[in-house]
């Protein structure tokens, strides 16, 4: 699905925002250079949106940009590391605004043992580079973006893929995982496999309103839940609170005349988030952005004042925590 940030259509919702002096350190968002498939971000817009709440650091997660240009093709990928590395450093020449805390690349785990020269090229590319993501998501409807280079929904489970996972485990580095929510027990198996590796489940593991399951929230939420609750028992998945108003969630914020309220976000996805929370607890859950991406539904200042507004149930330490 074609993804769109329009500024004037964002702006017809404006609210103060909430907590100015709450400290925040958002763990996921994307640089995108212009003419790809998403719109273009970079460290400016990603200052002008970070600047409406107190942003502090950020994580960046791989987005398939920056890439070598030559050598070694299972290599081309370090050059997103590399290249968040150089952005990262011309933010450091603002100290005032928000930093790149972290950086979370990508490597073909299929690879085997053969991944270790890629891992340690990230890490020598940068000293934040913190672990990866290989992208999971997949669906036998072909009305559902699935990754191109999967022919089922089992990634975690493939044999070389896990033998590429055990050399995070060795060097001690993360894991991101996105997928779609029939996926989360699979994520699950992986997990209990390799109890070293931290593993951050993105999303609120995306749970699809779209194609198939348009119509289905009940049910769809209903397994989302169940998995959710099992997954919960591994102490080292974790759990990214964000990342519902991309359009294949189906909650048709991007397709409305007016874009959402804090409130009106609240209302249709807060059970998600407190459900997320009481199972995983908030020492083990972070509120996320998943900007530019979700921009194409709502505003950065809206989307934190509703965070802060689901999270004042909590103590003032689970609110810090998350």
């Amino acid at each position: 699905m074609p993804l769109e940030v329009r500024e004037s259509w964002l702006a017809q919702v404006r609210e103060e925002v909430l907590e100015p002096e709450r400290r925040i350190v958002d763990p996921h968002h994307h640089f995108f250079k212009a003419g790809g498939g998403f719109p273009f971000y970079d460290l400016s817009s990603f200052w002008a949106d970070t600047e409406t709440h107190r942003i502090e650091q950020t994580v960046y997660l791989q987005c398939w940009e920056g890439y070598r240009k030559t050598g070694p093709e299972e290599m081309m990928v370090v050059g997103e590391t590399e290249w968040v590395e150089r952005i990262a450093t011309q933010a450091a020449k603002r100290p005032e605004a928000a930093q790149i805390g972290a950086i979370v690349g990508t490597a073909e785990l299929r690879l085997g043992a053969k991944v270790r020269p890629i891992l340690e090229a990230h890490r020598k590319a940068s000293e934040l580079f913190r672990g990866i993501r290989l992208i999971a998501a997949w669906d036998e409807d072909e009305g559902i973006t699935s990754m191109p280079w999967l022919t089922d929904g089992d990634l975690y489970g493939d044999p070389a893929f896990r033998e590429g996972f055990a050399v995070l485990a060795d060097m001690g580095l993360s894991f991101d995982a996105y997928h779609y929510h029939h996926q989360n027990r699979s994520l699950t198996e992986l997990a209990r496999a390799f109890p070293s590796v931290n593993i951050v489940n993105n999303h609120l593991g995306t749970p699809l309103g779209v194609g198939p399951y348009a119509g289905r929230q009940e049910e769809v939420f209903e397994q989302w839940a169940r998995d959710i609750a099992e997954q919960a028992t591994c102490p080292n998945v974790f759990m990214k609170l964000g990342g519902l108003a991309m359009p294949w969630n189906g909650f048709g914020f991007d397709d409305a005349p007016v874009p959402p309220s804090s409130d009106e976000l609240i209302a249709k996805q807060q059970r998600y988030y407190h459900y997320a929370i009481e199972q995983f607890g908030a020492q083990r859950c972070m509120f996320e952005s998943n900007f530019p991406v979700d921009k194409c539904a709502l505003s950065y200042t809206v989307l934190w004042n509703a965070f802060k507004k689901m999270a004042a149930r909590y103590t003032e330490a689970e609110k810090d925590s998350m």
